[in-house]
């Protein structure tokens, strides 16, 4: 139960904050918002004020903003219509739910390296049999101090340290045991394993782990945590548009890439046990790929709005009521087959564990 109050928080934030976008710059440009709702289906909960209905809807996977005369079959030319502004203007009202998107995962990453993140220690937990490690003398519950005279205090260091070298390069590693400092040489070998977008890379490892249960807090000052934090986001996004790519040419695969909300929820349950800095963290990764996915050029998404503003632009006219009918059910038919290979994708993928949750 705590996980799905968890989950469905996380759902709310983005949602409202992917809305508030819309809502905000609808308002700045002169257009009057009808409805800010959370969520769709039968309402819950609603109330006016002034122009707007604001309401939470029985079904938490989305939300929407209704302007006044955002469709052809309502628009009756008054100043305070969607379709009465420039393509612009509406142009910028579409962009700005995206924008916000990214801009809440970027203050989330900035919050997380700020108030501080728990990561491993540079201590050796376990020993890998017939790896360069154990046969250069290392041993478990050494702490390791340098890597190539390089001072060493996070786990993380030492992959830095190790993961680019060559199978048959040499590393030193200086380890503290027993109040004493030893030297140790060891020999890297290499293995290969799937990336994070599931490409296979090499890597090199001498055959140690980490002591899972000894973990210390790393906190940065305020404006390194702003650099940590553009860092990150700027990974995210070359990740996410890298990934993306690879998979419309061919070399990744959608299943094992993409998770829809039964995914979101197992992972939910993983995070939400490691803590609110976690959870933290988890918002600004889907709040960043919330936003750089809204704004993929296909019909009804944000993206493919923006898309048709700019060749109305070009054109100088508005599609027809006919070609705006058409676009949004391709774009509508286009989102459900979307969503159920995605949700296929899930049960395949966690099927089991997310029965055994339900239980």
């Amino acid at each position: 139960m705590v996980t799905l109050i968890i989950y469905l928080l996380i759902l709310g934030i983005l949602i409202v904050v992917h809305e508030l976008g819309h809502f905000l710059c609808a308002k700045k440009v002169g257009v009057r918002v009808e409805e800010f709702s959370v969520g769709f289906g039968r309402k819950l909960f609603k109330r006016k004020k002034k122009d707007t209905e604001y309401s939470v809807s029985l079904v938490p996977l989305g939300g929407y903003v209704k302007m006044s005369g955002d469709s052809l079959e309502e628009y009756k030319g008054k100043p305070y219509e969607y379709l009465s502004k420039t393509p612009q203007a509406r142009a910028a009202i579409v962009f700005c739910g995206p924008l916000l998107n990214y801009v809440l995962g970027f203050l989330f990453f900035w919050v997380v390296f700020f108030a501080g993140y728990p990561t491993l220690t540079s201590t050796v937990g376990a020993l890998v049999d017939g790896m360069g490690a154990q046969a250069a003398g290392v041993q478990a519950g050494d702490k390791i101090i340098s890597v190539d005279g390089k001072n060493v205090n996070l786990w993380e260091e030492i992959q830095d340290g190790v993961y680019e070298k060559k199978a048959g390069d040499i590393v030193s590693l200086t380890v503290e045991r027993g109040g004493k400092e030893l030297n140790f040489d060891v020999t890297i070998k290499e293995k290969e394993f799937d990336d994070i977008l599931g490409k296979k890379k090499s890597i090199g490892i001498i055959g140690i782990e980490p002591k899972s249960d000894e973990l210390i807090k790393v906190r940065h000052g305020f404006f390194e945590s702003l650099l940590l934090a553009a860092e990150k986001t700027w990974l995210l996004t070359r990740l996410t548009y890298q990934s993306l790519w690879w998979m419309i040419s061919g070399q990744l695969s959608l299943k094992e890439s993409v998770t829809g909300p039964l995914g979101i929820l197992m992972i939910t349950s993983n995070v939400a046990s490691q803590g609110i800095i976690a959870v933290l963290n988890f918002i600004a990764l889907l709040s960043i790929s919330l936003g750089i996915f809204n704004l993929l050029p296909l019909p009804v998404l944000d993206g493919g709005h923006i898309l048709f503003l700019a060749i109305e632009k070009i054109r100088g006219k508005n599609f027809s009521l006919k070609t705006e009918r058409i676009i949004t059910r391709l774009g509508i038919s286009l989102l459900i087959f979307l969503a159920l290979i995605v949700t296929y994708n899930d049960l395949l993928r966690f099927g089991s564990k997310i029965f055994g949750w339900m239980k």
